[in-house]
């Protein structure tokens, strides 16, 4: 299927690693130049280097940590032509009410609430004034299940999936269109750390850490690929007609 992203412009926050590069390599499939941002030079470098080797397209790369606001301001001030967004960047801690102190909270939430809400304050004008642009936000589904040992992520993620519902209903009338999705436990780096991190903390041993898994769908964790595909679509003139809605892709969990 033809996504009509050929030609297009798009930025991608957390762009170097696990989603976020699933996304840049099927959006430069469908011809889609690409923006790439994460705060670590060494894996966009690598990331864009393997994508502009295999697809004829632009790759810029942006060094930018996205919990500094200022910083958030210099990526979509290089970004304002962009027509697509998708807000990925963000690693939230787990933990308990009382594993996590103050400024673990807030360092979480300055990064994934945050700074998709400032990427979304940023950018959103820049497509307003031009009547057309779409933001995809790929958030968790903590936010519709939230667990008590996840309980900073699954708050974060439930703010965002309000106002990425919120302005998605308002953004038609100026021809932008919000959506997002909820992915389930997908097999990136970051999850394979967090269940290791949390196998030494609850049972002594990180190569263990497969016995915290829960059972899943298909026996299996989400592939970045298959949620990848799903960001796409939604930000493709195919889904031209969605906006203001936060899918799930859990296998039915």
């Amino acid at each position: 299927m033809d996504m009509n992203l050929g030609g297009k412009t798009a930025l991608v926050t957390g762009g170097s690693r696990g989603i976020g590069k699933a996304v840049a390599e099927v959006l430069a499939e469908e011809g889609c130049h690409l923006h790439l941002a994460a705060r670590t030079e060494v894996d966009l470098q690598a990331t864009a280097g393997a994508i502009r080797d295999r697809h004829n397209v632009n790759v810029e790369i942006h060094v930018s940590d996205l919990s500094n606001s200022s910083e958030v301001g210099a990526l979509a001030e290089a970004c304002a032509g962009i027509d697509i967004l998708i807000n990925n960047a963000g690693a939230i801690p787990a933990g308990n009410i009382l594993d996590l102190d103050e400024a673990a909270w807030r360092q979480a939430w300055e990064l994934k609430l945050f700074g998709y809400i400032n990427m979304m304050r940023a950018i959103y004008p820049h497509m307003e004034a031009r009547g057309s642009g779409v933001i995809v936000n790929v958030i968790g589904s903590a936010a519709q299940n939230p667990t008590g040992r996840y309980i900073a992520g699954g708050g974060a993620n439930a703010a965002l999936d309000a106002m990425t519902q919120a302005l998605g209903k308002d953004s038609t009338a100026k021809g932008v269109r919000v959506c997002g999705l909820h992915p389930s436990i997908t097999k990136t780096d970051r999850q394979a750390e967090r269940y290791l991190a949390r196998a030494e903390k609850e049972l002594g041993d990180k190569e263990r850490w497969t016995e915290l898994l829960p059972t899943m769908p298909f026996g299996r964790p989400t592939e970045p690929r298959e949620v990848a595909d799903f960001v796409v679509f939604l930000a493709s003139e195919r889904a031209s007609y969605t906006s203001g809605i936060v899918y799930t892709i859990t296998g039915g969990v």
